[in-house]
């Protein structure tokens, strides 16, 4: 799941993985199963993780922005 949506640094690095294994080793040694640290929806505590992360969807979203601000641009070059 994060490595499809997660964020551009989780490729560039292991921090945030590490920070996973850290989470679910303390969970382990209170006698955590691993639903019982990330909850029953593993995508919302996936996502809440990410939250304040620049995605690859991020991105491209801005990078589509960019080429239709341009196309605009264009258009009302043109208008004038």
């Amino acid at each position: 799941y994060l490595f499809k949506v997660g964020p551009v640094e989780l490729t560039e690095g292991t921090g945030l993985l590490s920070g996973i294994i850290d989470l679910f080793e303390e969970g382990a040694a209170l006698g955590k199963g691993v639903l019982e640290v990330t909850g029953s929806d593993v995508a919302a505590f996936c996502d809440d993780l990410i939250k304040d992360s620049k995605t690859y969807a991020d991105i491209y979203q801005e990078s589509v922005d960019q080429e239709v601000n341009k196309a605009m641009k264009k258009v009302t070059d043109k208008t004038k």
